[in-house]
């Protein structure tokens, strides 16, 4: 499973998933790409899943136009301690999430 975070997930988050393939979006030099550029880059790179917290991105974009899933950690910022709460849930979900459709994780 190959996971991208966005620019707005701490990079701490990366450390929760070890035992995925996990990259930032600075890391593949993606930063600065507004959302629909930025999804389209993951979509090419092969990147299975893209992790964000913009709770607005799945009214921005048409998500089923591209063959990555988008997962939505509902969180009020960027905070590792908030993220961490969250993993557990993410985690066992992973098997279900299908590309081209968002997921929200409460």
């Amino acid at each position: 499973m190959k996971i991208l975070l966005d620019e707005c997930v701490t990079k701490k988050a990366k450390n929760l998933l070890a035992e995925f393939e996990v990259h930032t979006v600075p890391e593949m030099g993606f930063n600065g790409l507004k959302n629909g550029k930025l999804l389209a880059q993951a979509e090419n790179a092969g990147f299975d899943i893209f992790l964000t917290i913009d709770k607005n991105i799945n009214y921005q974009q048409t998500i089923n136009k591209f063959q990555l899933a988008i997962v939505i950690l509902d969180v009020l910022k960027s905070n590792i301690k908030h993220i961490e709460e969250l993993m557990p849930e993410f985690k066992s979900q992973i098997s279900i999430f299908e590309k081209g459709k968002a997921y929200r994780i409460e």
